[in-house]
């Protein structure tokens, strides 16, 4: 079958294009910018925007499945890129899919689509939205660009809509590293005395690149899933990846609310320093720590995440190997 893939070269696109091709795909592999070299046939490199409309439907055509990936990840409380980008851009691709005649695209979009603060603690696909002008440009974002594809559905489009939690695990290649990825390597090496507490749904990114497939093939039309995976707090996990880089781990938690009442001071040394880690949008998500059902994927898409600990493991292998989960006899397939 031919498939597109939006964000092809990013973090979950790089693992979403192993399993398409693991399964027979041909597969386009959008990104603004692609690989000098390529080594896989089954893959087809080019260029695309997708706030350009008349880009989208030459690099779409033919494809009868679109995974559209691309979206800009940021945790300020402004940002006129990501809102573009996430909105414009996702109704953009979702215009060029219906003039392409794809037969189904699947959206990535993010649970921060779904407001944190306002669920009660516990999120499934009926929470309340991101609609609150306060919310952080990412998640404000995300859930505009879900209301821009459901236009383009009631003209015909047949989507599904995806809503991973926290995404991580190998493999990730990078430039920096997602943030989590990041702090447990640093674990892994014995680098974290200290973890802000709280916590978050935290899920394998091979799992949503899963999730996404079985979405395509089992999902309904217009119909979200959530793809989580465990709640787990940063600071078993960062002792997780200690213990599997042989060092020790984290001995002690900071409060979350201590460190946000400092944020005022915080937030402009973090802007001076060039991270966006330091900010209320960081400390807000582990602060509410929400429970994310994701009881809806399994029942109806068969997804199945695996264990925290597995990902920890794999991943802290990853560091030391890069090449130690990419070769024949060691592919897991999920």
């Amino acid at each position: 079958m031919k498939v597109a893939v939006t964000g092809a070269a990013g973090y979950l696109g790089t693992n979403l294009l192993r399993l398409l091709v693991e399964r027979g795909h041909e597969v386009t592999a959008i990104d603004r910018v692609t690989p000098e070299r390529t080594e896989d046939p089954g893959i087809t490199w080019v260029s695309g925007d997708v706030l350009d409309p008349e880009s989208m439907r030459t690099v779409l055509a033919g494809a009868e499945v679109v995974y559209h990936l691309v979206a800009v990840i940021t945790l300020a409380e402004k940002n006129d890129l990501a809102w573009k980008v996430n909105t414009e851009g996702v109704r953009v691709v979702a215009e060029a899919a219906h003039a392409a005649g794809v037969r189904r695209m699947v959206h990535a979009s993010s649970i921060h689509a779904f407001n944190q603060y306002s669920c009660g603690g516990r999120i499934d696909e009926a929470a309340p939205r991101s609609t609150d002008p306060d919310l952080p440009v990412y998640d404000r974002s995300k859930w505009a660009g879900e209301v821009e594809l459901r236009k383009v559905i009631d003209q015909g489009l047949d989507a599904v809509l995806c809503n991973p939690t926290g995404v991580f695990g190998p493999l990730d290649f990078c430039k920096p590293l997602s943030r989590i990825n990041r702090t447990l390597r640093d674990a892994a090496q014995g680098r974290v005395p200290a973890m802000i507490g709280g916590g978050f749904d935290l899920v394998d990114v091979r799992d949503v690149a899963e999730g996404l497939i079985l979405a395509g093939e089992r999902g309904r039309t217009g119909e979200n899933y959530l793809l989580g995976g465990e709640m787990i707090s940063m600071l078993d996990l960062c002792r997780i990846a200690a213990a599997h880089g042989g060092k020790k781990g984290p001995k002690f938690t900071i409060s979350p609310k201590l460190v946000s009442g400092l944020i005022p001071v915080l937030e402009p040394i973090g802007k001076l320093l060039g991270t966006d880690i330091l900010s209320k949008a960081a400390l807000g998500a582990l602060v509410s720590a929400p429970v994310v059902d994701h009881g809806k994927a399994e029942r109806e898409l068969g997804y199945a995440p695996r264990p925290t600990d597995e990902t920890v493991r794999d991943l802290v292998a990853f560091f030391a190997d890069p090449d130690c989960l990419t070769r024949p006899d060691t592919r897991r397939i999920a």
